[in-house]
């Protein structure tokens, strides 16, 4: 009966957690819609500014125009609730964390955050000038370039989600050996797959130029370095400082996790 109730009383803080968050985001949203054009023209402006003189983006659809806008601002309104977000998660599994996990697992969700948001930056202020810049520049004689506003949000979320996975690898590698799911050894080994893995992936989600897949394939790499540089210090500090608890710290350890202490 006790477990039946610490159940139920879980998915009751679960439900009311996941109901700040997206009242965070319905509120972020809100402030923010009135901006939508804005912020939409703010996405569009790496397109816009590779255009030819007179050049325009268009819609397709009878409420694209719409839409379109209110999507963008959702987006926005989600990445900027998302530390709140993060936070209603955190508090959530917390006290089901050991001591040591805790310290580790908020760094991680912080750093997570910026390095995914500097991925999106990288893409918004480098990336996408040279790729429109490339598109724009082959277009055919006589040949206008008039993107759908709907077809070019698809294509700017996906190199946005593309970029701000890309910047989580060091991340990834960290966590990888920092539990000993594999060693520092292993990912040295794994370098000329890890390359060739980052000019697939850079062919599969960039335009078919060389200057945007490099602009993708080269950070992944060097991510990847990074990430087993810094696993190593991790790892230093992980061996140095282990030490297997006794039975009655064990013991203490579950009773906290059992009450619900954080």
């Amino acid at each position: 009966m006790d477990q039946q109730e610490t159940f139920v009383s879980h998915l009751v803080e679960l439900r009311d957690r996941l109901l700040r968050a997206l009242i965070a985001w319905l509120l972020v949203f809100a402030v923010l819609f009135p901006w939508a054009r804005d912020l939409y023209t703010l996405l569009a402006k790496p397109l816009l500014a590779k255009l030819p003189q007179g050049g325009q983006m268009i819609a397709t659809e009878v409420v694209t125009p719409f839409f379109v806008p209110v999507k963008v601002a959702m987006l926005t309104g989600f990445l900027v609730a998302l530390p709140y977000i993060l936070y209603q998660l955190w508090a959530f599994v917390a006290p089901g964390l050991y001591s040591h996990e805790k310290r580790l697992v908020l760094p991680l969700v912080v750093s997570s955050t910026v390095l995914f948001a500097a991925g999106m930056a990288f893409a918004y202020f480098l990336v996408m000038p040279v790729v429109f810049g490339f598109i724009t520049a082959i277009a055919p004689e006589g040949v206008a370039v008039m993107t759908d506003i709907s077809k070019y949000l698809d294509f700017v979320m996906t190199l946005f989600l593309a970029f701000g996975i890309t910047f989580e690898v060091p991340i990834a590698v960290i966590v990888l050996v920092r539990f000993g799911v594999v060693s520092i050894d292993k990912l040295k080994q794994a370098r000329p797959y890890v390359i060739v893995g980052a000019f697939v992936i850079a062919a599969i989600v960039t335009p078919p130029d060389v200057i945007s897949q490099i602009m993708l394939a080269v950070p992944l790499c060097l991510l990847y370095e990074a990430g087993i540089f810094l696993a190593r210090f991790f790892a230093r500090r992980a061996e140095e400082g282990y030490r297997p608890l006794s039975d009655e710290e064990m013991e203490r350890e579950l009773d906290r996790i059992e009450r619900g202490e954080h």
